[in-house]
């Protein structure tokens, strides 16, 4: 008699019900998430102590420990900056409310389809990858910082959404403009609302636009383009990629975002999942830099984030011989 073949998922005990270990998860998740968002406004130890069955769960989920009186945070509940800490809020209320769009079977007609806090959520989280860019990723990219920071320094960002990674670009380089593109008006009309509450000298510099990434035409306009991989299917960045790379200037740089590879085989499945819902890609780093190589950049860099978290891969427009 053949043995049936080992199931590849992780492996729990005999009486372990996995419908219910996922159940638990999902409320541990809650308790994070729950905790991080009223970290926002209080000091984290308080947060801690003022919910003590709640904290029990994150004990249990091995993001608290006790030592004597004292609770430890994981580092993971402990942002090192304020934006940081809302954005880590935001993203993790993007991906609850999408997990519950796809428990409901609602439609997963991609990002039009989802409603207005979703959209909100998502494209405020977006907010702390246009701060690493600028903080962290440009200053390592050969002659970018010193084109952003002089007079006519340009910026494209591909799927802008309500705009948040476009106007952390337009701070973190104060003389540079900025331009947002999206095929969606919804996000368009959410991302004018986002700009009329940030001050006027940085949301001046950004320029919102209705526009299909495939149907750029700009040569060679942009020192540095902003390409989130994810969002965009594999049939519009196959089209795209050509004249974003026409579109920037010699010796521009295009970074993308991209999955970071993962050894666990359920979080590629939620990945790959999650990306055919919202009619993205599911490509991950090393596909990335592959992409990048074939369509003529060159000095192709990768920077990873957080543990587990997007990696960013950037190529350079060679400048001509």
């Amino acid at each position: 008699m053949s043995t049936p073949p080992a199931p590849s998922g992780p492996v729990l005990p005999l009486d372990e019900d996995p419908a219910a270990v996922l159940e638990a998860a999902t409320w541990a998740m809650a308790a994070m998430v729950g905790t991080l968002h009223d970290a926002l406004t209080a000091p984290l130890t308080e947060v801690l102590a003022a919910d003590p069955r709640r904290t029990a769960v994150l004990e249990e989920a091995g993001l608290v420990r006790r030592e004597g009186a004292a609770l430890v945070p994981h580092p993971s509940l402990v942002p090192p900056d304020g934006p940081t800490a809302r954005s880590a809020v935001e993203a993790r209320l993007s991906s609850m409310r999408q997990a519950l769009t796809a428990a409901t079977g609602e439609s997963s007609g991609g990002w039009a389809a989802l409603d207005d806090r979703v959209l909100l959520h998502q494209g405020r989280a977006s907010a702390a990858v246009g701060r690493a860019l600028g903080s962290r990723i440009v200053p390592q990219l050969p002659g970018l910082g010193d084109r952003l920071a002089g007079d006519g320094g340009r910026i494209l960002d591909v799927g802008t959404g309500v705009a948040a990674l476009a106007l952390a670009l337009a701070e973190a380089f104060p003389r540079a403009r900025v331009t947002g593109i999206d095929v969606l008006e919804r996000a368009l009309d959410l991302a004018r609302g986002e700009l009329a509450q940030a001050s006027p000298g940085t949301a001046d510099r950004v320029t919102l636009l209705r526009r299909d990434v495939a149907d750029t035409s700009e040569q060679s306009a942009y020192d540095l383009v902003w390409l989130p991989a994810p969002f965009l299917s594999e049939a519009v960045l196959e089209s795209a990629l050509p004249r974003l790379v026409d579109a920037l200037v010699p010796g521009g740089w295009l970074v993308a975002g991209a999955g970071s590879p993962s050894p666990d085989g359920l979080r590629r499945a939620v990945g790959r999942w999650n990306a055919a819902r919202n009619g993205g890609s599911a490509h991950d780093a090393d596909r990335m830099a592959a992409v990048l190589t074939a369509r003529g950049l060159r000095d192709v860099r990768r920077f990873p984030t957080v543990p587990g978290g997007p990696v960013l891969v950037a190529g350079c427009r060679p400048r001509p011989n």
